[in-house]
């Protein structure tokens, strides 16, 4: 199985270990970033690819589907995929998403209320120049944060043309696009700034060590990206790759994975723990009523290079 390269040994205690326990089926794991794991699908085209089952973000499951490296679910094999929410199983994927992330404002709750770091305005608040971070497009957050923007202050949510011109007026006042999200992290913790656009995941440990910190959602205009667990092109263990994802999927899977790596749960029955809810609220019960969208994947596989290359310079000023 080919994953993320974080969280790995909380990942083999939460499902991998369960489910060899439960199957007999021992699983191997290869660790990489979205872009490398691709890439060694795209070099074995789709014939003998060293792996099974690809856990990887919704933006690479789309690119790799585009080039025939996955391969289509027998949703027969996977009962567990009755009991998930319906973005989960969005007919644009080949594979259901097994958890998601929600983009919002991670903010010090020292010099902010809930309401003020919600606002979009508030990246553009003459007091707070010099003093918030946003992400870069080429992360997760960042598609989702230049889309919020599109969506509020233009006609939809690919409306980038509105996006990077008033993303450009922002950026005087930003201290960094960052990357990663230790960035985020020491720069609020160590005060240099009073919020950042961010994924709710950052929020959680800070929140749980007593950091005077919160995380919000937008105002409106919400988007999350999901991640997907998909099937590679002439895997060599078809039926072994669909009891995973079946286990990945399962009550007990999900639950696990929410305790003990911090994943936001797509199965309906699965309790969240306190240290989920503690930083997203109600919108883990439902994030679809609570105004969360998806990106439609068609719009972004086509136009990535050329957006990525207008935010360094129209916006960040790379």
């Amino acid at each position: 199985m080919s994953t993320f390269p974080f969280g790995v040994e909380e990942f083999q205690e939460a499902v991998v270990d369960p489910f060899t326990e439960e199957t007999g089926i021992e699983v191997e794991l290869d660790t990489g970033s979205n872009a490398d794991r691709l890439s060694q699908l795209q070099l074995a085209g789709g014939e003998d690819p060293g792996v099974d089952v690809v856990l990887i973000s919704d933006y690479y499951a789309a690119l790799g589907q585009e080039e025939e490296l996955f391969a289509e679910l027998d949703l027969d094999q996977v009962p567990s995929v009755q009991e998930v929410a319906d973005f989960a199983t969005e007919e644009a994927y080949m594979g259901p998403a097994y958890s998601y992330q929600l983009y919002g404002t991670l903010y010090s709750t020292d010099e902010l209320e809930a309401e003020e770091a919600a606002s979009w305005d508030t990246w553009g608040e003459d007091a707070l120049s010099g003093r918030v971070a946003l992400p870069d497009i080429s992360v997760t957050a960042g598609q989702l944060m230049v889309s919020g923007v599109a969506g509020h202050y233009g006609n939809g949510p690919y409306d980038v043309d509105v996006a990077f011109e008033q993303l450009g007026e922002w950026s005087p006042g930003v201290l960094q696009y960052y990357s990663s999200s230790t960035e985020v992290t020491n720069l609020l913790t160590q005060g240099e700034i009073a919020a950042a656009g961010s994924l709710n995941g950052f929020a959680t440990n800070l929140m749980a060590s007593g950091e005077p910190v919160a995380w919000v959602a937008p105002e409106d205009n919400r988007f999350m990206a999901t991640n997907r667990a998909m099937l590679a092109e002439g895997a060599g263990n078809p039926e072994a790759a669909h009891r995973f994802i079946d286990h990945l999927l399962s009550v007990e899977g999900q639950t696990s994975s929410a305790e003990i790596v911090g994943d936001l749960p797509v199965n309906l029955d699965a309790e969240i723990p306190v240290e989920l809810t503690e930083v997203v609220g109600e919108i883990a019960d439902d994030p679809v009523q609570a105004g969360y969208a998806t990106l439609d994947p068609s719009e972004l596989v086509a136009t990535r290079d050329d957006w990525v290359a207008r935010f360094a310079r129209e916006v960040s000023g790379q």
